[in-house]
């Protein structure tokens, strides 16, 4: 009876499992089709447009004419900008609530809202620089309050993935260096640092690759969807990528969603790019302990 019992169990466990296996395969077959079905319509329309006219350019009032290179030039601003800042911040905020912070309820609070502003929709971020950056601070509606907006935004997902980075690395090395008589900042500096470098690049790359595709926040602070030069300062107007597509889109005629189309195609081959790279850094250099 016993043994009878047992096998029905285990029979109604295999179904359990075959199941969910089939729900999850559908579950993923569902979304690799529609992705699969949005490339395709990019290319669609896109290709035919891409050249290498369309990269140099700038925006013009007939299609055929029209270019990316403010929203490409702008881009990179936005990045080279961009990137040291938040990485600078958002590592040295993860060193300070995992080395020296002290364990109590304050730093738990911290770290919960740190995690949770990693959450936050980007458009939050945009009402939040419109407030302080392009009123409070009077830098209107400029690169630098287009790069101060969109750090703030990436800034808790570099500390968060630091923090990951930085918990990966095994106490006993740490332990090691301050029982040899090094002081807390060399093991920081020559153990610590080394060891986490490429999970902290991974997730800065991975950050920043997700400002670069953001739009609302850069509407909101006033990124401008029509552009004919390259900032030259701080100070300057500016566009990116997002908002050039954007601009393109909300167009009612048929061969601007061509347009939009072509400017979709190279915003993926920047994220897909940069997307490698994180990959690769961390395939490369990751230690295993």
């Amino acid at each position: 009876m016993a043994n009878i019992m047992n096998q029905k169990r285990l029979k109604r466990r295999v179904w359990k499992n075959r199941i969910f296996k089939y729900l999850f395969f559908l579950a993923t077959m569902i979304g690799l089709v529609f992705l699969a079905l949005l490339i395709y319509r990019v290319l669609n329309q896109g290709l035919g447009y891409l050249n290498i006219d369309f990269i140099k350019n700038f925006p013009a009032p007939y299609p055929d004419k029209a270019g990316m290179f403010a929203g490409i030039m702008g881009s990179v601003f936005l990045m080279l900008l961009i990137a040291p800042i938040s990485i600078i911040l958002g590592v040295s905020t993860a060193l300070y609530l995992e080395e020296y912070a002290a364990k109590n309820r304050f730093t738990r609070f911290i770290q919960v809202n740190v995690q949770n502003l990693a959450g936050v929709p980007s458009i939050v971020y945009g009402l939040l620089g419109l407030t302080f950056f392009v009123y409070l601070f009077n830098f209107g509606y400029t690169l630098i309050a287009g790069v101060l907006t969109m750090s703030l935004l990436i800034l808790p997902v570099i500390v968060v993935a630091a923090q990951e980075a930085i918990r990966s690395v095994p106490k006993e090395l740490s332990e090691a260096s301050i029982a040899m008589g090094a002081t807390k900042w060399q093991t920081i500096w020559r153990i610590v640092l080394p060891a986490s470098i490429p999970g902290i690049l991974t997730g800065s790359i991975l950050a920043l690759s997700r400002a670069i595709g953001e739009t609302a926040p850069l509407i909101i602070v006033g990124a401008a969807t029509a552009i004919y030069t390259i900032p030259d300062s701080l100070l300057a107007k500016y566009t990116a990528m997002p908002i050039q597509i954007y601009s393109w889109t909300a167009r009612p005629q048929e061969e601007w969603q061509y347009v939009a189309g072509a400017g979709i195609i190279v915003l993926l081959i920047v994220l897909l790019f940069m997307n490698a790279i994180a990959v690769w850094i961390r395939n490369k250099f990751q230690n295993r302990y």
